[in-house]
């Protein structure tokens, strides 16, 4: 990666590169990648004329490529982009997000990857599986990514007796064509739920808030008994 410029932002520029592995050359070296961390258009121009792609700092204009503000807590990373509208914005939501996850975020990640054996023979369901995870990584349970969870609660979790979570059939009762009418609890069994059945004039707005690889069907009938988490949506003025 070329980076060019001098003064502190470039030096921000290259901890930030460093950090993320990166080799950081000079102008005249060979890279496919460039930061131009004084917004220079005519550096810019030399660059673009030997065929590598340039983020220019604070010239959105100039830019071929954007770079997100980043929340590293190895091996999770946050990144929180603007399409180059507002580096500033990007920072600010940046520096908000950082307050919120705990730094044992990593070490909840890396013990959750080891541990999948462990994991799997617990609950050698698919379903099962993924409802006893969705449980345990719910905000206030015990892997609550944001509540400081790492290693010693994911062997509680993997030790203790809890059950899968929620299963059987759920009626939601939908108020307005409008997701953000949605209660919490709902938004929460629409992402966890393996199946839907919905009356055909329920809005994708609302259904594109269950998971990607739920099954959707289109029934004015609700069908229970299957096993997992089945979902009804209906109309509350039915």
């Amino acid at each position: 990666m070329i980076l060019t410029g001098k003064g502190e932002a470039a030096s921000a520029k290259r901890r930030l590169l460093e950090r993320a592995g990166a080799l950081v050359v000079g102008e005249d070296d060979e890279a496919a990648l460039a930061i131009v961390a004084d917004g220079d258009a005519a550096t810019v121009a030399r660059l673009r004329a030997r065929g590598i792609l340039v983020n220019a700092t604070d010239r959105s204009d100039l830019c071929d490529f954007t770079l997100p503000a980043i929340v590293d807590r190895d091996p999770v990373t946050i990144a929180i982009g603007t399409g180059g509208a507002s580096a500033g914005l990007a920072k600010a939501l940046r520096q908000r997000i950082e307050a919120l996850v705990p730094p044992r975020l990593g070490e909840l990640a890396a013990t959750l990857f080891r541990d999948r054996a462990a994991i799997r023979a617990r609950w050698p369901d698919p379903a099962d599986r993924r409802r006893a995870i969705d449980a345990a990584l719910a905000e206030g349970a015990i892997l609550d990514p944001l509540g400081g969870a790492g290693a010693g609660e994911v062997e509680r979790w993997l030790a203790g007796s809890e059950s899968p979570g929620v299963s059987g059939l759920v009626v939601i009762l939908l108020r307005s064509p409008d997701p953000d009418d949605l209660t919490l609890r709902e938004a929460r069994l629409l992402g966890q739920c393996d199946r839907i059945y919905h009356r055909r004039d329920v809005p994708a707005a609302i259904l594109d808030r269950a998971r990607a690889d739920a099954v959707r069907i289109a029934s004015d009938v609700p069908l229970g008994g299957a096993p997992g988490l089945t979902i009804d949506l209906d109309w509350a003025d039915r």
